[in-house]
């Protein structure tokens, strides 16, 4: 099946089985090697992508569905956005493997919520598992990201 797709703004054919994941594709087709795989069963978000604006776990989504998709990865993410800046600022990623997901997942919470308080990004994150337990400075790194203020 050929699948057309806008990946991190660059239109894109590509050739697989229907029922392929797009994670795989992402990594295994087209080298995008930011999103990971975690549970490989949608718990736990490292493979966290923005689709339409709306974050998803790539390990869950068959390439058939992904036709004429607007599909943002963690290498779509401009590496001077402030996002980007606040993770590293606040010593936010740690082991890396939840990271691109984290980021994928505060992407899209940032966008409906521009000012989120604590518990709007403990929510926007809950579907993101942090095996390090770095959350704290996962929450500081948003709330940076938002205000551009170090929170304490």
């Amino acid at each position: 099946m050929k699948v057309s797709m806008q990946i991190n703004g660059q239109k894109m054919q590509v050739q697989a089985k229907p029922d392929s994941r797009l994670l795989d594709v992402l990594r295994d087709e087209l080298g995008l090697k930011g999103t990971k795989e975690g549970c490989g069963e949608g718990e736990c978000g490292a493979c966290a992508v923005l689709v339409n604006g709306q974050v998803l776990n790539s390990c869950l989504l068959p390439l058939g569905q992904m036709d004429n998709a607007d599909i943002v990865t963690i290498e779509g993410l401009p590496s001077d956005s402030p996002l980007v800046a606040s993770f590293h600022a606040c010593f936010a990623a740690q082991c890396g493997i939840c990271t691109p997901g984290m980021m994928m997942a505060a992407t899209a919470l940032l966008s409906e919520y521009p000012q989120p308080t604590l518990e709007e990004i403990r929510e926007g994150l809950s579907g993101n598992l942090c095996r390090c337990t770095g959350y704290g400075r996962i929450y500081e790194a948003v709330l940076q990201a938002a205000t551009g203020v170090t929170h304490g």
